[in-house]
């Protein structure tokens, strides 16, 4: 697990993808960290350090048959429980797996804030209903899902505000193939509205 303190009353754990703590989720930290918040970036693959971009499917077979979503939610939880009475306001930021992680995380009182990136799996758990607000990136196209289908049953839900960027899986992070730099731009512009929304009505 690495952290970033700034003395803030507000923490930020950010959920990496299938490839753990990479260049990726360290510079999104970095840029965090500037804006005065508190980060920790847990380490949902435990003892693995890191995946490459092109070991995509031995990252996915690690993760889904050593790691697996219900003991990741479990080690995601017990952070939140750590964390909370200390900070004022818990926000998650997560990235495909880590984006449902913070998804499935959203209705547990926790949190404050959820922010996901292309979680492909939310679709597998539809049915959850944020007790925070919820913020979620799709892109325009996935292999695995009809995106317009899902964005669909989400926009029914309270709570939660859904965008659809034009882009693949992958389209904010810049080291990867998909990654789309007007399309990142717009997401993150929207999170800091997001967020600015979001703080003045608490």
């Amino acid at each position: 697990m690495l952290t970033h303190k700034n003395n803030s009353d507000t923490v930020i754990i950010v959920l990496h993808e299938i490839y753990g703590i990479n260049e990726h989720i360290i510079n999104v930290c970095k840029e965090l960290s500037k804006r005065k918040y508190d980060i920790i970036i847990p380490n949902l693959l435990k003892d693995r350090i890191k995946f490459s971009y092109d070991q995509e499917e031995r990252a996915y077979n690690y993760f889904m048959n050593n790691i697996g979503f219900e003991g990741s939610l479990n080690q995601l939880k017990q952070i939140l429980f750590n964390v909370r009475p200390h900070y004022k306001k818990v926000y998650l930021l997560g990235y495909s797996i880590g984006a449902t992680l913070a998804w499935l995380c959203s209705q547990t009182k926790l949190c404050d804030l959820v922010v996901g990136f292309y979680g492909s799996r939310i679709r597998d758990n539809p049915t959850v209903v944020p007790k925070c607000p919820t913020l979620l990136f799709f892109p325009t196209e996935e292999k695995s899902f009809d995106v317009d289908d899902l964005i669909i049953k989400l926009t029914k839900i309270d709570n939660i505000t859904v965008k659809k960027i034009c882009g693949k899986h992958g389209f904010a992070d810049p080291f990867s193939k998909n990654y789309n730099n007007k399309s990142s731009f717009i997401a993150y512009k929207e999170i800091l509205v997001f967020v600015k929304k979001v703080s003045a009505l608490s």
